[in-house]
Order: structure tokens, then sequence, then C-alpha cells
């Protein structure tokens, strides 16, 4: 059995689609938690796990920022799902007939126009896919989900309408986790580095660490802090940055970086999503 790709959420979940459109060769896994996808990988039940990063409207995915770090995995490659709704409802219904709409809470929030027209009641449940399979149980007319058109297919609804988000843009950013680095060589192009580290509690000791990322012009995506141990003075980052380690520019801002931190720490180089340079990612 060819080795299988684990996320977060049930079948027909986002994270799922991802994992279907970005790896079709590999049966997916569904797990409880973020924790309990990058234990399918460390203990061999999955080969990699597709856990989501980022969303262009609702902002960075809570705890991954703190989980990566001490999962023990390695970033070996980055994927853009574009998230389309779909309202879903048993066979038969009616998009005049439906009264309540399910859906995770950040779904619903961004079908605020599609609930204005209908003058429905949004029901938060714990995800879009497991909304899809609650109405699917129910099997009441009056009962509505917000998911991918995946969950549809997987629960056996109707398609009553596609692509009933707010923005046009709504995207999600995944990392591929995998239990060993793949590091592809350093003159190879569209290359990125994830890493963490933490700055000393010093005056202005961030803008120091990153002055290296400006005088070797090496471009910053992605930057994010938090704390650390409860403590408000230890704060560590979250960063994506273009480049290889071992190019010049990238390796220079590293080591100037490492003089004003307490830790610099490499979760993974790989080749950047044809999503950035303008290229849509495959459709599902």
């Amino acid at each position: 059995m060819t080795a299988a790709i684990a996320f977060q959420g049930l079948p027909g979940a986002y994270s799922d689609l991802a994992c279907r459109t970005a790896y079709p060769s590999m049966p997916t896994l569904p797990c409880a938690s973020f924790e309990a996808a990058i234990a399918a990988v460390r203990d061999g039940s999955a080969a990699l796990a597709m856990l989501p990063c980022e969303n262009s409207l609702a902002g960075r995915v809570p705890d991954i920022h703190h989980l990566l770090p001490e999962s023990g995995l390695f970033v070996v490659g980055e994927y853009f799902q574009r998230v389309e709704h779909c309202l879903l409802a048993p066979k038969g219904a009616t998009v005049g007939g439906l009264r309540r709409i399910h859906s995770h809470p950040v779904a619903l929030g961004q079908i605020r126009r599609l609930l204005a027209e209908l003058d429905v009641q949004p029901v938060m449940e714990a995800d879009t896919a497991g909304a899809a399979q609650l109405v699917s149980e129910w099997n009441r007319p009056t009962e509505g989900a917000i998911a991918s058109s995946l969950a549809g297919e997987i629960y056996r609804l109707d398609v009553l309408r596609r692509n009933v988000e707010d923005a046009a843009h709504n995207t999600t950013r995944f990392y591929v986790m995998a239990p060993r680095p793949v590091t592809p060589p350093p003159d190879q192009p569209g290359l990125m580095t994830t890493f963490v580290f933490r700055v000393r509690n010093v005056p202005a000791a961030l803008y120091k660490a990153l002055g290296g990322f400006a005088t070797n012009a090496v471009n910053m995506t992605k930057l994010e802090s938090y704390m650390v141990n409860g403590s408000f003075t230890a704060t560590q980052f979250l960063c994506d940055v273009d480049g290889h380690p071992e190019q010049a520019g990238l390796r220079r801002a590293l080591e100037e970086l490492s003089f004003f931190s307490t830790e610099v720490r490499v979760l993974g180089v790989y080749s950047a999503a044809a999503f950035r340079s303008g290229a849509r990612e495959p459709e599902s």
C-alpha cells in the first residue's frame, strides 16, 4: 500500500482536499488534531503531513507555529489551496427551503453575503467537513452546510451553489512535513528556507538580528512572533525566506542573525510553490 499523507480533520476537509490535489497518488489519513497528524508521521503511520499555516483572510493558523519547532519533523514543501466554499444540502433540498446553515465559525464569517441574502440562521460546528457529515445524517431539507465540493461527494450531498465565499482570493497555505529533511541543491532556483530563532532580550535586538537580511538582499516572506514557556521576555520567531542556507547571501544573513540570537534552527529547505509565481495550483 502507498504511504499515506496525514491531515487534521474529517474526510472532505479542505486539508484533505489539499492532500488529494497535491499528492493524488497518496491515500489520505484523517487525524483528530494537528498533534495526531504529526504523531502519525513520527510513528510511520503516514509518510507526510499537510499542515495549514496561514489563510489569506483569517491569518495564521493557531498552534501551528508552536507545534512545528518541537514536532521533530521537517518542512519539505508548501502548497496553496484555494478555498471554494459550496452550499451543500440533502438531495431534493432547495435554496429557498433552507432555514439553517452549519459550518466552522471561520467559514461562516466568509459567507456573510450569502447569509444575508438567504436570511438563514448560521450554526457553528467544529469543522466544515463535520458540518457536512451532520447535515447528511440528519437528511432534513431545512439544514445546509458550507464545505468543500469533496465533502459533498463524500457525504452524498447536493451542491446548491458553488463559490459562495465573499472574497475570491480566499487561499490557505500549507507546510508539507516529513520525518527527514529533503534538501535540494543550493544551485536549484526557486528555493525557500523555513527557520525559527530567538532574539536576546536587549534593546533593538530584532532590528539588529534582521539587518543582515536587508544588507544581503534576502527576501523575507513570513515572520511570526510568539511567546515561549509563558515568558513575556522570551520571544520566538518563525520565518520563511527566499533562498538556500548555502547560498552566499542567505548564509551571511543567518550568520549575522546567529550573532544576535540565542537559537537559530532551520526547519526545512524546499521548492517554492508555483502559486507564488502566479501559476495556479492543480485543480481538484
